[in-house]
């Protein structure tokens, strides 16, 4: 097990319904599946460190509600720190309404953030002392940003790494980059925040070099099947992905995240690390759901062990 870690984030809880096609507005469409479990970037980044090993605390907001209840419940089979949650007595846990369309794979997706979009100063200064004995604090962009912009100014301060997954994508103040170690978008979210569109190794090169010019020290954006493209200033490449049959890609960017905090608090290079993320992602990928298909530890050994042999 390596260091101690922190992750900061969402927790929404996901109602899938899948079906023939998707509603047309004032449609009712019978659906043939419906699966609740639970969800946001942040918890599922925090599943899947756990799952993977880490030593994390997950830090959310939930209502006091039986959504909330699904937080906990989930938490506690796996043998998860419940003590840094946090609640709220008069807002509800988030929730995302999510509809599939089982002939193409198409979704719509309402997002409704919540207690976890309620964050005050006052609880993030309560973090101080989990924040202090972390080594790294992975964090999202699924949170009110005024509670992201002061824990990463927390972690700043008390020496712990920052790890930023800007998703969902939005402007982010020079301010903020300029206290992050690692950034990690996916290409649409590196376009987005750069003006450059990932298309090549050079493009990559260019994106990283905006983000290095705002301050963060390393840049790591995740191309999909073409792989996950690295920049730590001296070294930059292109890790291939694994080739696998992909069931739902839903929290296959968590699943990388999560892993990706794993190995770095094991002490990992970022190049190890992120092959140790693709090698989870590629795993979850194969499952339904978010949360719940994170592998276990032993999983993700077994299936890069496999993936190394000729």
């Amino acid at each position: 097990m390596g260091k101690k870690v922190t992750v900061f984030g969402s927790f929404v809880v996901d109602l899938m319904g899948r079906t023939p096609h998707l509603p047309a507005p004032g449609e009712t469409v019978k659906g043939t599946v419906f699966k609740m479990g639970p969800g946001g970037k942040g918890f599922n980044q925090g599943v899947a460190a756990h799952k993977a090993g880490a030593d994390v605390t997950v830090v959310t907001k939930l209502g006091r509600d039986a959504f909330g209840d699904v937080a906990l419940t989930t938490m506690r089979e796996l043998k998860m720190d419940t003590g840094k949650l946090l609640f709220s007595d008069t807002v509800e846990t988030g929730a995302a309404l999510i509809m599939v369309d089982e002939k193409t794979s198409q979704n719509e997706i309402v997002v409704i953030l919540g207690a976890c979009n309620t964050v005050t100063d006052e609880e993030v200064d309560s973090l101080k002392e989990v924040i202090r004995g972390s080594q790294y604090l992975l964090t999202q962009l699924e949170t009110n940003v005024s509670a992201v912009e002061r824990i990463v100014d927390l972690a700043f301060k008390e020496g712990a790494k920052v790890i930023l997954n800007p998703a969902p994508v939005q402007p982010i103040r020079d301010e903020l980059l300029g206290k992050i170690d690692l950034i990690t978008p996916n290409e649409v979210e590196a376009k987005i925040l750069t003006g450059i569109d990932i298309d090549s190794k050079e493009a990559a090169d260019q994106a990283a070099d905006y983000f290095f010019a705002k301050g963060v020290k390393r840049v790591l954006i995740t191309l999909g099947s073409r792989g996950v493209y690295v920049n730590t200033g001296d070294r930059k490449g292109i890790i291939p992905a694994y080739e696998v049959e992909a069931v739902d890609t839903t929290g296959a960017g968590d699943a990388f995240n999560g892993g990706l905090l794993t190995a770095l608090a094991e002490g990992k290079d970022l190049w190890e690390a992120a092959r140790f993320a693709n090698g989870l992602a590629a795993l979850s990928v194969q499952r339904m759901g978010t949360a719940l298909s994170m592998p276990a530890r032993g999983e993700v050994d077994a299936f890069l062990t496999m993936s190394l042999l000729p």
